[in-house]
């Protein structure tokens, strides 16, 4: 089993509940693990493994589409790695937002989605 990561990605994106976060945005880390059994003896081209710049794309594009929920950005980027590389068994999406908007509130807040797929 091969896992290809994705970790430590900065946007700036305008997910959140509240009308000065849709507004103003916030800061956002997303970190994507995704695990597949490889195919072949030994990979040698890029068709036998899963594109880093794919999913990449894949990431930057769904942090642009604000959501009221982090859990809805994770559930979704997750459904469209697998859509797009169907290899993929597993896969752990983590998305924080750096500044929440709490008074007195220092740290982050984060959603963590993981997804077995059987067969």
């Amino acid at each position: 089993m091969l896992k290809i990561s994705l970790h430590h990605l900065k946007f700036h994106a305008f997910h959140g509940l509240y009308k000065e976060e849709r507004s103003t945005g916030n800061d956002f880390e997303v970190n994507l693990d995704a695990y597949f059994n490889e195919s072949v003896e030994m990979i040698t081209r890029l068709q036998d493994t899963i594109n880093y710049a794919v999913l990449y794309q894949l990431v930057k594009d769904r942090m642009a589409i604000p959501e009221p929920l982090l859990e809805t950005v994770a559930m979704d980027l997750a459904q469209q790695v697998k859509k797009q590389f169907p290899a993929v068994c597993e896969i752990n999406v983590s998305v924080s937002k750096i500044n929440p908007p709490m008074l007195n509130f220092q740290g982050e807040t984060s959603v963590t989605y993981s997804k077995r797929y059987s067969g």
